[in-house]
């Protein structure tokens, strides 16, 4: 089975860029299941039912998102309803939303883990370690592969997740950083690998942001109002393949000249 793993997509440049990039990787890779994690896809911050539904017309087929799932409040009025939808399993009991689901592609199960780490994103959850483990305890015996986007700060973290789950999880893929790493890797126990996928928007940006307000507050210290930058694109993304004999990796890295 074929999945392509999109790194998380910025605004409305991340969006123009998803329609410009998008078409040519489905007929080249032709993946069967498309994950993108859309948390900032929404003027930056959030996600609305509009661009939710604008995401899925270009052949997604499960939305995961992180911290900012919740900055845009409209979400609460969809999130409990839409099963391709996803936020983090291991906000506390109570969150809105599901942490997890199970899709038939082609007669096999994929499901597809939402976890974010703890380390320096501020916020008080559940240990994602102890979560995935037991959710990979209700689903092991009923599908056909596990995805986990991890969404998390610090690349340690995200490594030691990788090596914890390495055998039972097929991919795990970093988001949060906006920033690709080059370490797709097979894991020892036969887990495909990556720290973070990157971003999908601006190519000349701070984390997909406009450059002069993120400079501004690293000079002076002052808050900053960061706004989805524009110009020349960039898409990122993670394709597997995996078969009985072997698993391949490929980051995926197209950009405007």
């Amino acid at each position: 089975m074929r999945f392509l793993c999109i790194g998380d997509v910025i605004g409305r440049t991340g969006r123009n860029a998803l329609k410009k990039f998008l078409p040519d990787v489905l007929k080249e890779y032709r993946p069967d299941f498309v994950i993108l994690n859309g948390e900032n896809a929404a003027g930056g911050f959030g996600l609305t039912k509009k661009v939710y539904e604008e995401l899925l017309s270009l052949g997604v087929d499960v939305i995961t998102s992180g911290n900012h799932i919740f900055d845009k409040k409209e979400v609460l009025q969809f999130i409990d309803k839409e099963e391709k939808l996803l936020r983090p399993a291991n906000y506390p009991p109570g969150a809105s939303g599901k942490g997890y689901g199970i899709y038939e592609e082609s007669g096999e199960k994929v499901a597809v883990i939402n976890l974010m780490g703890r380390a320096l994103m501020g916020i008080p959850l559940d240990c994602p370690f102890r979560k995935f483990d037991e959710i990979y305890e209700k689903i092991k015996e009923s599908v056909d592969y596990i995805v986990v986007d991890f969404h998390a700060e610090a690349t340690s973290e995200k490594m030691a997740f990788g090596f914890y789950v390495d055998g039972r999880a097929d991919i795990v893929f970093g988001t949060h950083s906006h920033v690709a790493t080059a370490d797709e890797m097979l894991l020892p126990k036969g887990t495909a690998y990556i720290t973070d996928v990157g971003l999908t928007g601006a190519k000349y940006s701070v984390i997909g942001m406009k450059v002069e307000e993120p400079i501004q507050k690293f000079l002076t210290g002052m808050p900053a109002k960061y706004e989805v930058a524009k110009g020349k694109m960039i898409f990122q993304a993670l394709f597997v393949e995996k078969t009985q004999q072997k698993t391949d990796i490929k980051r995926i890295k197209i950009e405007e000249e």
